[in-house]
């Protein structure tokens, strides 16, 4: 099961970045560039009119790069796994407005009402099962009717919840290197433009700077698309590992509150 379900993951993130590519290479060759293109041209005549002319901005201009694309590319790719994680915390937390115990709100549990629970637990379907909630509340009620100890039961509980907040940050392991790549990228990026503008040195020494600048505009747009991106991905970044701790916690609370505090053993002899 957990080889099957990385396979998926990997298949997920591999598809991910494929469409990420095609829709963002899709908007740059049909919509940015040639804008850029254009938008270039007159202001190309507009100088050799007018010598006075002061050049304008364009949108356009600062995107129409390989690194700014490229940026992008990534974004879209780090949103579109956060969005299917999203998707799947979604559901889980949906998960503890169900009464998984089934049992009248003030009545104890002891070792006898474990079984039915469990066998109960058990017959969720496959994919609910392997939700966090459905595997603590298992883990913890079978813990109490091996053991008959509701501190064994309750240690069962953080025990399982420390180790899914584990797997979730290493999960995040992908996306924190895309929120990392982003900038280096970006400086890419003005390591190319800056080198262009380098070898272009001797054309501004014979007073033609337009290549010059050019040149400097796409080490300055690189970086500036870059660090723009990397602050909104990380942003989202920020906000999902904030769900996904309150999804933990939650289900801590959940079964604390509908678990462990109603378990109880019976005297012996």
């Amino acid at each position: 099961m957990i080889k099957m379900f990385q396979s998926s993951d990997f298949i997920l993130k591999m598809f991910s970045l494929l469409i990420s590519f095609i829709l963002v290479h899709a908007v740059y060759v049909a919509i940015i560039r040639p804008n850029a293109d254009k938008f270039l041209a007159e202001e190309k005549v507009n100088m050799e009119l007018n010598e006075n002319y002061s050049p304008k901005k364009s949108f356009y201009v600062v995107l129409k790069d390989f690194e700014q694309e490229a940026c992008f590319i990534l974004m879209l790719w780090a949103c579109a796994i956060l969005g299917f994680k999203a998707r799947h915390s979604f559901f889980q937390k949906n998960q503890l407005k169900t009464d998984y115990i089934d049992l009248p709100p003030r009545a104890f549990i002891t070792v006898p009402d474990s079984i039915p629970i469990s066998k109960r637990l058990k017959s969720l379907p496959e994919e609910q099962k392997n939700f966090l909630l459905p595997r603590v509340l298992l883990g913890s009620i079978d813990r109490f009717a091996s053991t008959q100890n509701i501190q064994d039961a309750s240690s069962e509980v953080q025990t399982l919840c420390d180790e899914e907040s584990d797997r979730l940050e290493s999960e995040l392991s992908i996306i924190r290197y895309i929120a990392w790549a982003i900038p280096s990228v970006g400086f890419i990026g003005t390591v190319r433009g800056i080198g262009e503008a380098l070898s272009k040195a001797h054309l501004a020494v014979e007073g033609d700077i337009t290549g010059v600048t050019q040149s400097l505009g796409v080490a300055f747009n690189s970086t500036f698309v870059a660090l723009l991106i990397s602050i909104v991905l990380m942003f989202i970044i920020h906000e999902f590992q904030r769900m996904q701790e309150e999804l933990v916690l939650d289900t801590k609370r959940y079964c604390g509150k509908w678990l462990i505090s109603r378990l109880k053993t019976l005297p012996t002899g």
